[in-house]
């Protein structure tokens, strides 16, 4: 079985869970021992939950791959999304009850005017269908009850917020009294990790002095994966079918993009295999991969003041 990464474009109504079960599925049926049934010895596992009513890329790491799925975790993430006018939802999506009604809509030029508001570090309140605990509950399950959910303000950083390049080509720059109510707005953010796309979409919908809910959201990037590494459910099914997963899967070093590698010695090699804290290396601070001298992955590493120290060994 080899180490790396099966980056699923993700269809819609398919949960995550389900999505690593399909990977699991193809690959037994390949011939691949992988954890969770027969004793298998492969782990599977994804780099970051994705809605049953989203699509778009969801990292799946295999074997080796899977100790880095915490960096995903971590990893900034890049969505289109679309935000329907005129009614809120209890879910802040299509799936809930309406809750909130508005007969005001908002223009491009108005849209354009508020983006730079929400971008930056910024204050928001997580939806109360969301998967963050409660007194030891899912805040989701207290919601589905019928109890009140009040979930604190986070800050989380939107880095870029702007109309997506098809809505784009209109002219918000136009006399804006002459331009068409919008029905909804399809729009591009690039967010830190814990970013709620849906309470953005309903807070920007308020600061246009309307309500909204999210009817389209498709992540574009998670990490260092985008929708070019993806592949759909149909191909991953080729798969299980006899298709060689060389031809599906990315390699290991693609989830450290970013992570400088550091060539070690064979005695270095040895002590980094130990869990031992290797000293003398005059070089900047910060995390590295360790290699050996034959380029196999050891380690991820942190050096501080030369001196080396283990984050999470790989066992090739």
């Amino acid at each position: 079985m080899p180490h790396g990464w099966i980056i699923l474009d993700k269809p819609l109504e398919l949960g995550s869970t389900q999505a690593v079960g399909a990977v699991k599925r193809n690959l037994r049926e390949a011939g691949y021992k992988v954890s969770g049934k027969g004793g298998g010895v492969t782990k599977i596992g994804h780099g970051g939950t994705l809605d049953p009513l989203a699509t778009g890329v969801l990292p799946i790491a295999i074997g080796e791959a899977t100790k880095l799925t915490g960096r995903m975790l971590e990893a900034s993430k890049v969505y289109d999304f679309t935000i329907t006018f005129g009614q809120q939802t209890t879910t802040l999506d299509s799936e809930g009850e309406v809750m909130a009604m508005s007969e005001h809509r908002p223009n491009m030029a108005d849209v354009q005017s508020i983006l730079a508001d929400f971008t930056g570090t910024i204050s928001q309140i997580p939806p109360a269908f969301s998967a963050l605990k409660v007194d030891g509950k899912r805040a989701y399950a207290l919601a589905r009850a019928g109890e009140e959910v009040e979930l604190k303000a986070r800050s989380v950083t939107i880095y870029s917020l702007s109309i997506h390049a098809p809505d784009s080509a209109l002219d918000f720059q136009s006399d804006a009294a002459s331009q068409p109510m919008l029905s909804a707005i399809t729009l591009t953010a690039h967010v830190s990790k814990g970013t709620y796309i849906r309470s953005l979409a309903r807070d920007i919908a308020l600061a246009l002095n309307t309500v909204g809910h999210v009817t389209m959201l498709r992540r574009t990037k998670a990490g260092p994966f985008a929708l070019k590494d993806a592949i759909s459910l149909d191909n991953l099914n080729e798969i299980g079918k006899g298709a060689a997963i060389k031809d599906y899967i990315l390699p290991f070093e693609a989830g450290l993009d970013g992570i400088p590698a550091l060539t070690l010695n064979p005695d270095q090699a040895r002590q980094v295999r130990q869990g031992q804290i290797v000293s003398g290396f005059a070089m900047d601070d910060g995390q590295y991969c360790a290699h050996d001298e034959d380029a196999v992955p050891l380690a991820l590493i942190e050096l501080c003041e030369g001196d080396l120290r283990v984050v999470r060994g790989f066992n090739f």
